[in-house]
């Protein structure tokens, strides 16, 4: 009999349980669906949601309560040495992410799946890929659409060479706050492109003079533009038109994506110079990519594998947008990755 595994919920807010509600009568819901830790955690086979934790009891009662989970805590520590879960979700605001992965690994949990933004700073991120690491911990970054089939077969053909050499990546999201929105944006780029990693960004962002203090900006700034320098020589762009859209361009081909991703288009060289001819999409499943991010972490812990989202990733694809704030702060020049400044710090008061 295949291994169901606990898992717990830390944060009972929005993506911790209830923006499902937010998406029913959308027409892309089936794509989403189900979306929060919560309702996904209990509808995933490989999992059995046993308890959760809020600092608001009322709202840690009234997840309890709607996701039928047998007992509801204020404080994550405690639950988690009193429950012992194999898994923990965290869905709380991003400050205290790296506190909570930290003290999760150190006290026995196995798996990892952590909502974005992953933090503030990369110092933060830092403390969370060593304590990962230390403890052997299977971590999954809670950007969905890595997980979802349709990304995970454009990235495919493009590691096939239907595409020719991949030269460039490009997102489409507006320009949308760094941390709440392009962290989504920054993971497909970092996905479509291999990957790969990153030697050097350059970005500009939109805040005031006023919003910094010091080595600190107490907004979640947008991102106008950006620009991303792969080590195996993708070029990556992220650009203020609306989204959320993707798309890959190689030398033989292009594979884009539509009303994010309702719809989809793949393109191969014709023969004629400049002429692409349409081609017919490779069929997916239709599959929540909250469920596949927590199966995922099942998974690896069967197999002892790696995950598909793992912490060194997510890390990489924070500091690519830490760069862009970065490479604005300095009066917009290439910011080489890793960062020097590791203790830029990006969000508001008590975030």
């Amino acid at each position: 009999m295949t291994e169901r595994y606990r898992a717990v919920l830390i944060g009972c807010g929005r993506m911790g349980a209830t923006i499902d509600d937010e998406v029913q009568d959308r027409p892309d819901r089936h794509l989403w669906l189900p979306y929060s830790h919560a309702a996904a955690a209990v509808a995933c086979e490989r999992t059995e949601l046993v308890a959760v934790s809020d600092v608001v009891v009322e709202k840690a009662e009234a997840i309890r309560q709607r996701y039928e989970v047998a007992v509801c805590y204020t404080d994550y520590r405690e639950m988690i040495e009193k429950e012992k879960p194999d898994i923990v979700c965290i869905a709380t605001r991003p400050a205290t992410h790296s506190e909570i992965t930290v003290f999760a690994a150190e006290h026995g949990v196995k798996g990892i799946y952590c909502e974005k933004p992953l933090c503030g700073s990369m110092a933060e991120a830092d403390a969370m890929v060593a304590a990962v690491e230390e403890y052997g911990v299977k971590f999954n970054y809670g950007t969905q659409r890595r997980y979802i089939p349709v990304y995970r077969k454009m990235r495919e053909l493009a590691d096939a060479g239907e595409l020719g050499t991949v030269q460039a990546v490009i997102v489409q999201d507006g320009v949308t706050a760094a941390l709440w929105g392009l962290t989504h944006g920054a993971d497909m780029m970092l996905l479509l492109a291999g990957d790969a990693e990153i030697e050097y960004v350059q970005g500009t962002i939109v805040c005031e003079d006023e919003d910094w203090e010091g080595n600190r900006l107490n907004v979640d700034p947008g991102i106008a533009s950006g620009y991303v320098r792969f080590a195996n020589g993708v070029h990556g762009y992220t650009t203020a038109g609306s989204g959320s859209e993707f798309e890959i361009c190689g030398s033989e081909g292009k594979l884009r994506t539509f009303n994010n991703a309702m719809s989809y288009q793949f393109r191969k060289a014709s023969g004629v110079r400049y002429m692409l001819e349409e081609q017919a999409f490779p069929e997916v499943p239709c599959e929540s990519g909250t469920v596949n991010g927590i199966r995922d972490i099942a998974e690896a812990l069967d197999t002892g594998q790696e995950t598909k989202g793992p912490v060194h990733l997510a890390r990489r694809s924070q500091e690519m947008v830490m760069g862009f704030i970065e490479s604005h702060r300095l009066g917009g020049v290439r910011v080489s990755l890793p960062m020097e400044n590791r203790e830029l710090y990006v969000g508001r008061e008590n975030w």
